[in-house]
């Protein structure tokens, strides 16, 4: 049946010749407009047709069928004597088809997309749904085919590493923070990788990394004139984690100030009680192996009398002590404030706080509000009595860090306790305390004197690394380019392989990567 030119029915630039229903599958019969082609030899006009044949490209789906395009394709013959094509077929728009393709423009970019977005399998149940019959390895190969590395100029980067399988193997992942765009991915973080990717952009002048030593070593040997910026989270959460180091290192003294040294039995949980007596057992073995060292054995030889693992050996060497109670998570951590005001408000029986608390959303079992009654009653039975349990290093080190406004009375007393016990450690908790401010303000001034101040203290190690990248530390402190983004697209490639069970090769996880990002619209920064 016959049927008008309609740009709505195909793309433009065709003429409709007519319309025929086959089943469940809608053919279209059309026609090229161009009255010419030029030959792809030597690009000269031609009108002279020498024959006709038919091609076939499928389309959109169009109410409910399987839409395809039949066209009459021309071959025109080349009038250029010294050409040595003599005929050449008839070449489609790019907004029609490509030469050769077996769809449409406008068909392969919605492929395309389903592609990036979904992947493979995935995408083959969403495509057969929406009426496109193609299989996982044509979406894959459309991905892949599109793929292409980032061509424009780039002036400041994100650099970042990211686990293929977490500590044994990771890769590299490097942005464009002006373009707030992925650029590439290398498949490991190796200097020599990393130095050879940045050689091919000497025209990057600032480099936002982490604290990482490999990335400071390969930026500072391929672009010796670029600005190196420490990430300001990084060095924040660093503060921390030496601080909570030197409390684990002060635990001892904290325990003799406090007299919590040896626990009392009748105040612990059964599970307590299981963990105080790992503790000893462990205690004793760090015992055993501590007079061993003051004998002048080896750690080789220790390792085999005591038969613990060289890494412990090694630990106990360096001084590492533990937690009587080690930190753990709790279901019952987020409900602590609501438990303790109904306790204060005179409910004490066990089960009725539980089934209070499920109102409230808690998942835990009645067992775990329970031993906390127990716990809160035999405090109290104790006539007042500060109970024996010493919270771990962690807890510890949260408490001394957190703003005095946000600590309960009991908690105040505790902390106070401490730093009257332990000077030092005191010292070191003002000297984050000033170290976090001075990163929030961007007070650059202020920073020589910190590493003074904090060369000679429990906070050294953590000073002297400092000292070594004090350059990207200084730059952190009044740049405005950080590694934010960077670890936001982490996440994103972390999604992408989840979506992929950890299968995908870095070849098609660069492809997805940066074809997803070519979908986004740019944001300023």
């Amino acid at each position: 049946m016959g049927c008008k030119r309609s740009k709505s029915i195909v793309p433009e630039g065709l003429a409709v010749e007519g319309v025929e229903l086959d089943g469940k599958r809608l053919i279209i019969c059309a026609h090229s407009m161009r009255a010419q082609g030029f030959c792809p030899g030597c690009g000269r006009l031609s009108r002279q047709v020498h024959s006709r044949y038919e091609r076939q490209l499928q389309d959109l789906p169009s109410h409910g069928r399987i839409v395809q395009l039949r066209l009459r394709v021309r071959r025109f013959r080349c009038r250029e004597g010294t050409c040595p094509r003599r005929t050449f077929a008839e070449q489609l728009s790019d907004g029609i088809a490509g030469r050769w393709a077996r769809r449409t423009a406008r068909l392969q970019d919605i492929v395309y997309c389903l592609g990036i977005a979904l992947g493979g399998r995935p995408a083959v149940s969403i495509a057969k749904r929406l009426m496109l019959p193609v299989s996982k390895d044509t979406l894959l190969r459309a991905v892949r085919r599109r793929a292409r590395p980032a061509v424009d100029p780039v002036h400041i980067i994100g650099i970042d590493d990211w686990a293929w399988r977490r500590h044994q193997r990771y890769g590299t992942i490097i942005c464009d923070l002006e373009r707030r765009r992925i650029i590439d991915l290398l498949p490991d973080r190796e200097t020599g990788s990393v130095e050879t990717w940045l050689n091919r952009h000497p025209e990057i002048n600032v480099v936002a990394r982490d604290r990482s030593g490999v990335y400071a070593a390969a930026a500072g040997a391929a672009l010796p004139g670029a600005v190196q910026v420490a990430d300001r989270w990084h060095l924040m959460e660093n503060a921390s984690a030496a601080f909570l180091d030197a409390v684990r290192r002060s635990m001892q003294q904290i325990w003799g100030a406090l007299d919590c040294a040896s626990p009392d039995p009748a105040l612990l949980t059964a599970a307590e009680r299981l963990q105080y007596e790992r503790y000893q057992q462990r205690a004793a073995d760090h015992e055993a192996i501590r007079v061993m060292l003051r004998a002048g054995t080896s750690i080789k030889d220790i390792v085999r009398r005591s038969g613990r693992s060289r890494k412990l050996v090694r630990s106990v060497v360096r001084g590492a002590t533990g937690d009587v109670f080690r930190p753990r998570l709790s279901t019952l951590t987020p409900y602590l404030t609501r438990l303790g005001e109904a306790w204060e408000g005179g409910c004490r029986n066990g089960a009725e706080l539980w089934r209070r608390l499920r109102a409230d959303g808690f998942r835990g079992s009645l067992r775990v509000v329970t031993e906390w009654t127990t716990r809160r009653r035999r405090s109290e039975r104790a006539g007042g009595e500060v109970m024996r349990k010493l919270p771990p290093a962690r807890t510890i080190a949260q408490l001394m860090l957190a703003q005095g406004d946000v600590l309960t009375r009991d908690e105040a007393v505790f902390v106070a306790a401490i730093e009257a016990a332990v000077p030092p450690l005191a010292t070191a908790r003002d000297l984050v305390d000033r170290f976090q401010a001075m990163i929030r303000g961007r007070t650059r001034e202020a920073l020589t004197g910190w590493l003074v101040d904090a060369g000679h203290g429990m906070l050294a190690a953590f000073s002297r690394g400092l000292v070594a990248d004090q350059a990207a530390v200084a730059a952190a402190l009044v740049c405005d380019w950080s590694n934010g983004q960077t670890e936001g697209k982490i996440t994103k490639l972390k999604m992408l392989r989840r979506q992929m069970y950890g299968r995908g090769s870095l070849g098609l996880l660069r492809a997805r990567l940066l074809g997803a990002e070519e979908l986004q619209p740019v944001h300023g920064n």
